[in-house]
């Protein structure tokens, strides 16, 4: 007969879950250090602090951690009245809880009342496959963008969202940051984010016939599509749109000049996010330029594994192509909008 083992700390599975995460363990160890500089941060997390990683800025600075256990609203609004006190909170749960069961107390209590709030939401997306629409945003940009006031940033990989949380720390105001698991592929290398600033655009390379403009873990996916593309003799672009508020008007601008189409690629509806805010911007300007927005096509996603999901929905680096591809070949043989005021990059016409 065998005998199941006892139960114990050594059997926690959730004890481990930051070792396989290491963008998560970035987040935690960057917001330690700063604490070691002589910022006044506090880190709020709801029953999370191991699938967040926030356990390791506890070991460090167990006096400026806070548990609030399973009541993400109530931690939202305590982390508004910390930041009345000069403290800087940084909150951190799951995206579909902290943007859309928070929605009001970020509206009514940080927003409206500019307070410097840091609001980190993870495993956005459709990162928590298995646990179904309860738990996957995206919805999450589209929400907090509308609110006035509102930062909204999705950093591609650990060391982006590290350099993200340095240049948050003197940033006037609330900022929603959009983060994956933590297992996200590397993007850059320490030297290439030493002058990162938020509302500014990374563009990676331009392209005369498509550029496109990706968001959080799509960017790593988006170069991987340009790769393939650009193996195949097509001159195609990519932007690191980590500020989805306030928008890199200048480099869409720039994009829609020197490009002959535009492509969006984000882990989020259609509607409402990195696509909406650039296609916003493209009729503000008045951009005779195509756009096609890819994402979820405003539907629920599947329940899955995300690596599968990521795929059925075309947001892996095969997939992104393919959509790039169909672009590409719709846009053969039809006029180039850049011969009417937009060669070189020139200033699109402003509506007036």
């Amino acid at each position: 007969m065998t005998h199941a083992p006892k139960l114990g700390r050594g059997t926690w599975q959730l004890g481990t879950l930051i070792e396989q995460a290491p963008g998560l363990q970035i987040l935690a160890d960057t917001l330690a250090d700063l604490v070691d500089e002589g910022r006044p941060i506090v880190a709020c997390t709801a029953d999370l602090k191991h699938s967040n990683g926030l356990v390791r800025f506890e070991q460090r600075h167990p006096e400026r951690f806070f548990q609030f256990g399973i009541s993400e609203q109530n931690m939202v609004t305590a982390a508004a009245g910390m930041a009345t006190t000069g403290l800087e909170p940084y909150v951190a749960t799951f995206a579909s809880f902290l943007a859309l069961l928070c929605a009001e107390q970020i509206r009514t209590d940080i927003a409206y009342t500019g307070q410097r709030v840091r609001l980190i939401g993870h495993h956005s997306g459709i990162t928590l496959g298995f646990y179904g629409t309860s738990h996957h945003a995206t919805e999450d940009l589209a929400v907090i963008r509308a609110m006035a006031g509102m930062t909204v940033l999705a950093p591609a990989d650990a060391r982006s969202l590290a350099a993200a949380v340095r240049a948050a720390a003197d940033w006037p105001g609330p900022i929603y940051m959009r983060i994956g698991r933590g297992r996200e592929p590397d993007v850059y290398e320490p030297e290439q984010l030493r002058e990162f600033e938020i509302g500014k655009a990374i563009e990676h390379v331009a392209g005369a016939e498509l550029t496109i403009i990706a968001t959080g873990s799509c960017v790593h996916s988006a170069l991987e599509a340009v790769g393939l593309l650009r193996a195949r003799g097509h001159d195609v672009g990519v932007l690191d749109m980590h500020t989805v508020k306030p928008l890199d008007t200048d480099a869409v601008r720039r994009a829609a000049g020197n490009s002959a189409a535009l492509m969006t690629v984000e882990e989020h509806n259609v509607i409402g996010g990195l696509g909406g805010a650039v296609a916003e911007t493209l009729a503000d300007i008045g951009a005779p330029v195509p756009l096609r927005r890819h994402g979820l096509e405003d539907t629920y996603s599947l329940i899955g594994p995300p690596t599968h999901l990521m795929r059925h929905y075309r947001l892996d680096g095969t997939g992104i192509a393919e959509v790039a591809g169909e672009i590409l070949a719709a846009g053969k043989g039809g006029s180039d909008h850049r011969a009417v005021g937009f060669a070189d990059g020139a200033e699109p016409r402003q509506r007036g």
